[in-house]
């Protein structure tokens, strides 16, 4: 399968993915109100997400996928079902038991996490019970990015991309059914991300099997493949963590802010998700595995080639996604989730965070592909050292921004950790790129002063058209629901066509984008 059909096929289950993602924070917003429930139910998933991206997206997948795919392509297929094994035995060992401490330490986890609340022991103890529940959600997840890894590797990438549509299913379900029938309705979402886990884990069985990799897990710590990938997860986890401990300090800080700050983070955080998911993280999803072949087949032209082509479309996608989340900020909050318990002054407050995200939209997409273009190298020292100056950054950052509005009596000083991780985005990126260039790894082709002139003018185009066609904050706020779907639904097309067409009427044909082997 080329390159852009699996990109077009991840994308398209990610899309489902996000849309169901959308659909779920919608119910959210409508049966419970912003504040303080909503607050401690979003720390406490937060703090297994934060490991979920850590070890399972982050630095497991990263150090896995390069390894088996080089047993893959240099070894038979039973060593690579006996790495397969060994690795999913002994990380479901490890996880088990950090899980089950974790548990049992729920309340100094909330201590270290979300320090404010100390001052509000109902809310503490709510996110301390929370917590309990959703933290071994970490297990299953790391054994899903495990499984996910395995058939990504052999260009099975419907099956991963469409497994966190469970979740959403899930929660929708637990918040319209079983949140009644609890004294603390908002517990119901606990036991839902409890429940998806496991439902995540078993969906993707079928699958393992028909590649022969449904095997029972083997405690496997002195098996050479797992040495080497705990070798290589070392630096990883600390540049992960580099990008995840920015997550929980904003959580930190947000929970001595306002209640409702961490929820409205939270909101406008789902939105740029969306296009990063749906194309960022999808695209660099397929080039890890192709570049870690490249690299192991030992094909440097091949290896930056692909890097090109990656980096033109997020260039292509990903400027006019910024602009059209930083004009339609309001527009999209108040369709999506301005029903029920979601009021006016929570789609205000969140469209000023979602509009400092969206300035990072391009750096956020960015590392997601330049960051391959290491690990498939095998490569986890250089993007830790980068990670920890962006981290080092976004803290200051966080201090400067936040206490900066609070001086000025910002009405909104929540969205300064907003901008701050968006700043320390675009110096990843910038660092990560300037070293593959420094190590030559990368030499940008032809034609890039071009493409930028190309999209720099129909972004204004489709800029011009947004501002035009969005109507202002007084429209959203007293508009019907059917008034605001309808309007949406006018402009966001309008602006994808003007954008596109620009595109063709600037010389820009997709035809030699469609499979960077053609050109190389």
């Amino acid at each position: 399968m080329s390159l852009i059909k699996s990109t077009a096929v991840v994308s398209t289950m990610t899309l489902i993915s996000r849309i169901s993602g959308l659909l779920r924070d919608m119910v959210v917003a409508y049966i419970f109100p912003v504040g303080g429930t909503t607050d401690a139910f979003f720390v406490a998933f937060k703090i297994p997400n934060f490991l979920r991206r850590l070890f399972a997206e982050g630095a497991f997948s990263q150090a896995f996928v390069p390894v088996l795919t080089e047993y893959k392509v240099n070894q038979e297929k039973e060593e690579v079902v006996a790495l397969a094994q060994n690795v999913a035995g002994t990380m479901a060992g490890i996880l088990f038991l950090m899980t089950a401490a974790c548990v049992l330490a729920s309340p100094l986890l909330v201590i270290l996490f979300a320090p404010g609340y100390l001052n509000n022991p109902a809310q503490f103890d709510l996110t301390a019970a929370m917590l309990r529940i959703t933290f071994p959600y970490i297990l299953f997840i790391s054994m899903i990015a495990l499984s996910g890894g395995i058939l990504n590797s052999y260009g099975r990438f419907a099956v991963p991309a469409f497994t966190p549509v469970f979740l959403n299913l899930i929660l929708i379900s637990a918040a319209l059914w079983l949140a009644p029938h609890m004294a603390q309705p908002i517990m119901a979402m606990a036991w839902g991300v409890f429940i998806a886990g496991a439902v995540q884990l078993s969906f993707q069985f079928p699958a393992l099997k028909r590649l022969g990799f449904l095997r029972w897990p083997r405690w496997g710590f002195h098996h050479p493949g797992v040495r080497r990938i705990m070798k290589l997860m070392l630096p990883g986890i600390v540049g992960s963590s580099a990008m995840q401990i920015n997550l929980l300090f904003d959580i930190l800080i947000a929970s001595f802010l306002a209640a409702g700050s961490i929820s409205w983070l939270y909101y406008s955080d789902r939105l740029l998700e969306f296009p990063l998911g749906v194309f960022g993280i999808a695209l660099a999803t397929v080039i890890l595995p192709k570049l870690s072949e490249k690299h192991a087949e030992g094909d440097p032209k091949a290896f930056s080639h692909m890097l090109d082509w990656a980096l033109r479309w997020v260039v292509i996608i990903g400027v006019p996604a910024a602009i059209a989340l930083a004009v339609l900020a309001v527009p999209l909050l108040s369709t999506l989730f301005r029903h029920g318990q979601f009021s006016a002054r929570d789609v205000n407050m969140s469209s000023l965070s979602l509009m400092a995200y969206s300035l990072g939209l391009l750096g956020f997409s960015l590392v997601k592909v330049l960051a391959p273009g290491y690990f498939a190298r095998q490569d986890t020292r250089t993007p830790v050292r980068i990670a920890l100056i962006a981290m080092v950054t976004n803290m200051l950052l966080n201090v400067i921004f936040v206490l900066g509005m609070r001086y000025l009596d910002f009405s909104g000083p929540h969205a300064g950790l907003a901008l701050a991780t968006t700043m320390s985005s675009i110096l990843n990126a910038s660092l990560l790129l300037r070293g593959l260039r420094h190590q030559q790894v990368y030499q940008p082709e032809s034609g890039w002063w071009r493409l930028f002139l190309q999209v720099g003018i129909a972004s204004a185009m489709m800029l011009i058209l947004l501002l035009w066609l969005e109507g202002g904050t007084a429209f959203w706020m007293r508009a019907s629901v059917l008034e605001r779907v309808l309007h949406l639904a006018l402009i966001i097309p309008a602006g994808i066509g003007i954008y596109f067409s620009g595109l063709w009427l600037l010389g820009m044909r997709f035809a030699i984008l469609r499979r960077p082997s053609e050109s190389h």
